[in-house]
C-alpha cells in the first residue's frame, strides 16, 4: 500500500470517522428525533426475523465486547495470566464461533429483506446498504481467521493490530503498525471504520437507545406522594 495513502488511512482516517460518528449521532439526536428508530417489519415473516435478529444480536454483541477489550487491552496486563499466543488462539476460536453465529443471523435478515417483496418495498436503500456493508464485514472478518491461525506462533499480527489501536484511542496515531499486517486485516479495519462513519445516516442509530435503556435500568425511584383536593368550603358542606 502507498505510504501516504496507508498514513492517511490508519492515521486520519479514524479521527474523521469518530468525529462524524459522534458529532453526527448528536446532529440526528437534535434535529430528526421521529427517524431514531430501527423501523421494525416484525409483522412479517416473524419467525425469519426472530432466528435472524436473535443470532445477528448475539454474535454481534460478543464481536463488539471482544474487540473492544481484545485490542484496547495492554500487553502487560495480561501477559502475567496469558501468553499472546494463547490469546490469540483463544481470540480465533471464541469470535470465529461468534462470527459464524453473527453471519448465519445476518444472512437470514439480508435475505428477508431483499427477496420479500413487501419488506423490500417497505424498506429505505440505507436498510439494505447497511446490511450488505455488515454482512461483507462480516465476511472479511472470517476471512481473517486463517491468517490469525497461521500467525499464532508469536502472534506478531495481533499485538501490532492492538499497538495500532491503544496509539489511536490515546491520540498517538502510527500507521507503521500495520505495515506488515495482510491485506485482509487492513480492508477489514477500513470497512470497520466507515460503518463509524455511516452510522448517524443509518437505522444503527437506534444501538444508542440500547446504552441508555441500561442507564434506566439505575434510574432513582420517583417519589409520588398522595394530594388531598383543597375544595371550597361550600361544596365540603354539601
Amino acid at each position: 500500500m502507498n505510504s501516504a495513502l496507508n498514513t492517511f488511512l490508519f492515521s486520519v482516517y479514524p479521527y474523521l470517522c469518530l468525529a462524524v460518528f459522534l458529532m453526527g449521532s448528536l446532529a440526528r439526536f437534535d434535529r430528526d428525533q421521529y427517524t431514531w428508530k430501527s423501523d421494525s417489519s416484525q409483522l412479517l415473516r416473524a419467525g425469519q426475523l426472530r432466528w435472524g435478529s436473535n443470532l445477528f444480536h448475539i454474535g454481534i454483541l460478543f464481536l463488539l465486547f471482544g474487540h473492544t477489550v481484545g485490542l484496547l487491552t495492554p500487553h502487560f496486563i495480561y501477559s502475567p495470566f496469558i501468553s499472546a499466543q494463547h490469546k490469540q488462539m483463544l481470540a480465533i476460536l471464541s469470535g470465529g464461533t461468534a462470527g459464524v453465529i453473527c453471519f448465519i443471523g445476518l444472512t437470514l435478515l439480508l435475505h428477508r429483506r431483499m427477496f420479500d417483496p413487501r419488506i423490500r418495498l417497505t424498506s429505505h436503500r440505507t436498510d439494505l446498504a447497511i446490511l450488505a456493508i455488515l454482512w461483507l464485514q462480516l465476511c472479511l472478518g472470517l476471512v481473517t481467521l486463517p491468517f490469525s491461525y497461521a500467525d499464532r506462533g508469536d502472534a506478531a499480527t495481533m499485538l501490532s493490530l492492538a499497538e495500532w489501536a491503544q496509539h489511536v484511542v490515546t491520540f498517538r496515531p502510527d500507521a507503521s503498525f500495520l505495515a506488515a499486517v495482510g491485506w485482509p486485516f487492513k480492508v477489514h479495519i477500513v470497512l470497520g471504520m466507515t460503518i463509524f462513519l455511516l452510522f448517524p445516516f443509518s437505522r444503527l442509530v437506534h444501538i444508542w437507545s440500547g446504552f441508555a435503556s441500561v442507564g434506566y435500568l439505575f434510574r432513582p425511584y420517583q417519589l409520588v406522594r398522595s394530594r388531598r383536593m383543597n375544595l371550597p368550603s361550600a361544596r365540603r358542606k354539601a
